[in-house]
């Protein structure tokens, strides 16, 4: 009967420790995404990609899509939560893309080295670490899930992860996209209940002095926002993501979509339907 009771809890150690990476947002983290229905992109080929409910505090606070060759995310999904916060002075990995049976919780590299005696090499195998972007002269750490977009302590510090960051040139990311996030989007979401948002980036051509992370050749994001639980209106915005451009376009949704199955040469669907393509 020990024996017993003692299997039952290590599976449930088990399961706890795979509850951050999972093999679908169909049926985790769910609600960061309209009517719990994930992007569609057709000719998105995969094979190496984690499925991430980034974990902080014993709390879900958005889902991010990561792509662990380029190392970069394809796209981060959560709900947009204006309000106070600090920004946090370190950076986060993920552990579950070191070894599935480590915590479930994002982590410093400083944290994990010392509780697995984890070496870099093992940490950046599978995700960013801070040395690719230490030596990025030019480059920013440009998230996806923006800190500014969240609510309190723990949910702008759990968006301080490298799984949430992509290679962004400092004049865009510090330019005319600080002013979409900060100004232009909250304007547009003023009325707004509920406004679920997904940011992602296209992968480009070249990649970070340490050769192993690739840089974006644009930023987008997409916003749908409620009222009552009514849908009210959709948008996107995407950016040139190069190191002497400076602007960013807003689009209808419908728009940015068919901006999108052009650069990923296949068809792309970010919201559910009920979100207004025109």
């Amino acid at each position: 009967m020990l024996g017993l009771l003692l299997l039952q809890v290590l599976v449930s150690c088990f399961c706890l420790g795979h509850s951050e990476v999972v093999a679908t947002f169909k049926t985790n983290c769910t609600q960061f995404f309209y009517a719990k229905t994930p992007p569609s992109f057709d000719n998105l080929h995969l094979h190496n990609a984690a499925r991430i409910c980034q974990a902080y505090d014993n709390q879900y606070r958005f889902a991010t899509l990561y792509n662990k060759t380029r190392r970069i995310p394809v796209y981060s999904a959560y709900i947009y939560q204006h309000g106070n916060g600090d920004r946090f002075d370190s950076w986060f990995v993920e552990p579950q893309l070191i070894n599935e049976t480590y915590s479930r919780y994002m982590d410093t590299e400083e944290n994990i080295t010392k509780m697995y005696s984890s070496t870099p090499q093992e940490i950046g195998q599978n995700q960013a670490i801070d040395k690719d972007y230490s030596d990025a002269t030019g480059l920013d750490r440009g998230h996806l899930c923006p800190s500014g977009h969240r609510n309190g302590n723990a949910n702008r510090w759990a968006t301080f992860t490298l799984t949430n960051i992509v290679p962004q040139y400092s004049i865009l990311n510090q330019g005319e996209w600080r002013v979409y996030e900060e100004r232009k989007m909250p304007q547009k979401i003023d009325d707004c209940d509920t406004t679920y948002v997904i940011t992602g980036a296209v992968p480009g051509n070249n990649k970070v002095p340490s050769g192993r992370v690739t840089i974006p050749s644009h930023i987008w994001s997409a916003a749908c926002c409620l009222k009552k639980e009514k849908v009210m209106r959709a948008w996107g915005a995407i950016a040139e993501n190069e190191r002497n451009k400076n602007k960013v376009k807003i689009l209808k949704l419908g728009e940015l979509e068919e901006r999108l199955t052009k650069l990923y040469e296949g068809a792309v669907t970010l919201f559910n339907n009920a979100c207004p393509r025109q």
